[in-house]
């Protein structure tokens, strides 16, 4: 029995602005349906005492801590900006004021 069908793959398709000769939609239409099997053969697996995860690998916090300290003296880092202007680097409009 197909889980999905051809119909379906053409209302998707629509949603997606796609469009599929009748060729196509039978590929679709077939690839989806081994795709939503292979899903359901997940729901055979014992997963009892299995903790719910959110990620595969264990995730910890890899910034470093937040810590005060000299930067680099204006000169040093204006040396290279093509265009300054009071101190800092003018870089072009990319809006108008109203």
């Amino acid at each position: 029995m197909s889980r999905i069908n051809e119909e379906q793959v053409r209302y998707v398709a629509n949603l997606a602005r796609l469009s599929f000769d009748d060729a196509a939609i039978k590929k679709f239409t077939t690839q989806l349906d081994d795709i939503i099997g292979f899903a359901e053969q997940l729901n055979e697996l014992d997963t009892e005492g299995v903790e719910p995860t959110t990620h595969v690998l264990d995730m910890y916090n890899v910034m470093r801590d937040d810590v005060v300290e000299p930067s680099l003296p204006r000169e040093e880092a204006l040396k290279n900006a093509p265009v300054q202007e009071d101190g800092q680097i003018k870089v072009p409009l990319i809006m108008e004021a109203d």
